[in-house]
């Protein structure tokens, strides 16, 4: 089923300039529905079981000593500057990045030619940053300190110096879309007459699901749905220096003589959810809207205009990347080069069955003691409870979920580590707003079959993750 995405309208640009000059990927998924356990996905190439980034705090590992000392010194970027790549970072990396209890600002990820990186979590204004280790901060005056256009700046000189006789790899992580939703000026007002979508599942009590859905005040208050409303315009209007920001590098690109020779890949972190379930704002739930993200890719080799249906994970970049750069993947990622899908119009010129896939999703939920303005929260182990002292995380809001995707099957069965140990199915043909939760009708087999496949992932490691129902298709 062709899946058209609400992300690609306000970017207009990107979308001429990356999805139809190469492939659209409509089944693009990240294997953890939060920022910095996804973020550390992407760079590793490894499910949140492998790397150890359970969440976005340094107790979760985000950043951590731990995590500089084991998975940061084996991300992608190590095994690329190996092949004598010039390396080039910009924006947010990992929320606790340059955070005294994560090592300050003089840290510096290895891998890294040009560092330029946010300290903490996503900003517009008012930030610090490292700059190749040395503290910079930035304050409020659109023209110098706007985080997204200072990325887009950097890009173009660090692009400046490159020349087709050394290769190059750069990553811009600009704040847009994240909270706090901040627009450039020249943007403010743009799409004043759009809101939240109403899809099916927006402001419907999700009755049939685990504990904290269930919990969520329907309907929502006339305030809540009106954040949900201001926050997809912003969330749009952010994106809309994003699309500035692609337009120039490609045109720098093409100026330069590079684009030709040059692989652009356009994807996110994590998903979002504004009023589906009830749920105001925010992410961390195991439904679509929060583990479908966009990708779009072109380069070398790739024709136009393609939309594929195959699964693609953030766990699939890392290895990706590091194949595109001539190099083998290590053996311990468990994603899985995705190469042989941006050739493969020309290996195959007649449209392929889609093969299947299955897959990984893991969230580990967090609490907090004190919940600011909900008193009766208190000691609750909650967590992100607001508007209206909604709760949108749990100490016990943590699964594991499969997803299997074919020609003939597209379904998610998750099982949550809570009080219930509640089980949630979803036969995601029949029913692709998750509206009904038939874990119940489940033979008793069938439950079992797809417990104990869940069961195996949780544990995969490497070759074990995705071999053999991913390696017909990808290697």
């Amino acid at each position: 089923m062709i899946r058209t995405f609400t992300w690609e309208n306000p970017m207009k640009k990107t979308k001429k300039l990356i999805g139809d000059e190469g492939i659209i990927f409509n089944n693009a998924f990240v294997t953890s529905p939060l920022c910095c356990p996804s973020r550390s996905s992407i760079l590793t190439g490894k499910y949140i079981h492998n790397h150890n980034a359970l969440n976005n705090s340094i107790s979760g590992n985000c950043s951590s000593p731990a995590w500089q000392a084991g998975p940061e010194k084996h991300t992608f970027i190590t095994y690329i500057k190996q092949r004598g790549y010039n390396t080039f970072f910009a924006g947010k990396y990992l929320n606790q990045y340059g955070k005294r209890t994560a090592g300050g600002v003089k840290h510096v990820p290895p891998g890294w030619d040009w560092w330029m990186g946010l300290v903490g979590n996503s900003r517009y204004y008012d930030y610090k940053l490292s700059i190749n280790g040395t503290k910079e901060k930035h304050g409020e005056v659109y023209k110098q300190d706007y985080l997204t256009d200072l990325v887009n700046r950097k890009a173009l000189e660090f692009l400046s110096y490159q020349t087709e006789n050394t290769p190059f790899f750069m990553m811009l992580s600009t704040p847009a879309c994240h909270a706090p939703f901040t627009p450039a000026p020249q943007y403010a007002q743009n799409f004043s007459d759009l809101r939240a979508p109403r899809i099916p599942n927006y402001n419907v009590h999700g009755s049939d699901k685990h504990w904290l859905i269930r919990a969520a005040r329907n309907p929502m208050s006339e305030s809540s749905v009106n954040i949900t409303d201001c926050a997809f315009r912003n969330r749009w209007r952010t994106l809309l220096s994003v699309d500035d920001m692609v337009e120039d590098v490609v045109n720098t690109l093409q100026q330069k003589g590079l684009l030709d020779n040059t692989y652009i890949f356009f994807t996110s972190d994590n998903g979002f959810h504004l009023g589906q379930f009830s749920l105001p704002i925010d992410k961390r739930q195991l439904y679509e809207f929060d583990v479908r993200v966009p990708l779009m890719v072109r380069g070398p080799g790739i024709p136009a205009r393609q939309v594929k249906q195959e699964v693609v994970l953030n766990i699939d970049l890392a290895p990706t990347f590091v194949k595109l750069a001539g190099g083998q993947p290590a053996s311990d990622m468990d994603g899985v080069s995705i190469t042989p899908l941006l050739m493969s119009e020309q290996q195959h010129p007649k449209p392929q069955p889609l093969m299947e896939d299955r897959f990984l999703v893991e969230h580990f939920g967090e609490s907090h003691n004190v919940i600011p303005g909900c008193p009766q929260l208190t000691n609750q182990s909650v967590a992100n409870c607001k508007p209206d002292c909604i709760c949108e995380d749990a100490k016990n809001n943590t699964f594991l979920c499969l997803r299997k995707i074919s020609a003939q099957e597209n379904i998610k069965y998750c099982e949550l580590d809570d009080n219930e140990g509640f089980v949630e199915y979803y036969d995601l043909n029949s029913d692709p707003f998750e509206m009904k939760n038939t874990a119940k009708l489940l033979p008793p087999g069938v439950r079992e079959n797809y417990s104990q496949t869940l069961s195996a992932l949780a544990i995969c490691q490497g070759v074990s993750c995705w071999a053999p129902h991913r390696q017909s298709h990808l290697s």
